[in-house]
Formats: C-alpha cells, structure tokens, sequence
C-alpha cells in the first residue's frame, strides 16, 4: 500500500534527505520519497504504519500528517492569500530600510547618498538574516540561484560578498567596484528567479535566508530589480558627469 504524507519545517534537500532517510529506516517501509517542492511523502508500506510512529522518526522540526480532504482545504487556503500577506516581512524590512535612507540624507537632501545609503542597507539587513542560517542557506539559495547551482562553494560565500557590498556603499569606498559586483550577482540571481517563475514552482525564497519562509513570488523579481536598476542609474551617472 503506498500513502502521502504532508511534511512540514523542510526548507532544503538537506532536511528533505533528513525526513527520506529516517522514514526509510522504519520497519514495513518498502520505499519512501519526500518531495521537498510539494512539501509530500509519499511511501510504500508493507502494512499499515500509525502517523505517530511516523511522527517519532523525524526530528521535532519536521511534522508529518496524512494527505486528506483538511490538508488540501488548508493548502488552498495559504494559497489564496496574497502576496502582500505571505511577504509581509519581506515590505516590513523594505519599510524600514526606506525610512532609514531617507533620514540619513533628508538634510540636505541627496538622491546618490539616499541610494548609496539603500543599497548598503539593503545588503547588510539581508545578509544578517542569510547569516542566521549559513549551513540551511546555501541549500535553498541553489534551487534558483543559476551560478549556486554549478559552484556550491557560492552559496556558502554569498552572504559575506553582500556584508562587504553594504560596508563599501555605506563607507563611500569603491562605489563603481560595487556597483559592477551588484549588477552580476543580482542579475545572475534574477534569471534565476524568473525561470523559476515561468516553471511556476513553489520553492521557497532564500533572499532572507531561511529564517523566515517565504514564497518565491514575483515581489523577489521587483526587489533585485530595484537594486539593479539604482545600480545601472549609479553607473551612468558615474561615468557621465
């Protein structure tokens, strides 16, 4: 007999192995599979196994329960909401990264300080959440990221590459070196982004590490533009007057 299972508190393939290996291990597990996308289970029994003793094999991180006419209604649910819902964090610390640039330069007012003052900001803030979870985030950075997926070592050393993007824009220090740097590496992650998109796949973002979950969605396409356009205006500004 073969059931599925909804699995949740997986947020990369390492806790997806995680969950595979330790239902795999059970007695009367013929052959289990966790889809880490779908957040699914599905396993092939040889007689019937209690969602407890299913539940004892994982980790208090993960919990498992059957597949029934409740979970769908509840996964439904999570979907209908909207994307100003799911990334509430996500427009919060916007929010606050905004209001803090403006008030660094409001007097005088500075539009190139205000969006030096920003994109530091920017990566400081979000490489503080990556840096929560330096071993979980690499994992999911990779499910998009085009350049994480071929050198895995990229992943590990992306979040110290935007602790030193911020400090240069913060400090006024290399500003053309930084800009260049940001227009590559977001750009490389917005194509990502986008096939991920177009596949229309429900992976979760990794631009605040995993810390907080959060759906991949178009708002992480308009985020990596924003800097990439300030970017692109930055330059030519530079390199004009």
């Amino acid at each position: 007999m073969t059931h599925t299972y909804t699995v949740t508190g997986m947020t990369c393939n390492g806790c997806r192995t995680s969950v595979e290996d330790n239902l795999n291990a059970l007695d009367d597990v013929e052959q289990a599979s966790v889809n880490l996308e779908k957040q699914e289970a599905t396993i092939k029994m040889s007689k019937h196994i209690s969602i407890e003793t299913l539940q004892n094999a994982l980790s208090e991180k993960y919990s498992i329960s059957e597949k029934n006419i409740f979970n769908v209604a509840s996964e439904a649910k999570t979907e209908e909401k909207s994307d100003l819902q799911q990334l509430f964090p996500l427009f919060l610390i916007f929010g606050y990264i905004i209001v803090a640039s403006i008030l660094l330069n409001v007097k005088p007012w500075g539009t190139n300080g205000f969006m030096l003052d920003f994109m530091g900001l920017f990566y400081i803030v979000f490489s503080f959440f990556k840096l929560l979870d330096l071993k979980g985030f690499p994992e999911s950075f990779r499910m998009y990221d085009p350049l994480a997926k071929v050198i895995p070592a990229y992943g590990w050393i992306y979040p110290f590459i935007e602790v030193a993007l911020g400090l240069l824009f913060l400090m006024r220090v290399e500003i053309p070196i930084a800009l260049i740097i940001t227009l590559v590496i977001l750009g490389v992650t917005t194509i990502g982004v986008i096939r991920t998109l177009l596949q229309k796949k429900a992976i979760q973002c990794a631009c605040l590490g995993t810390a907080l979950k959060l759906p991949m969605t178009k708002a992480t396409f308009i985020e990596n533009s924003i800097m990439i356009v300030m970017a692109v205006f930055m330059l030519i500004k530079i390199y004009t007057s």
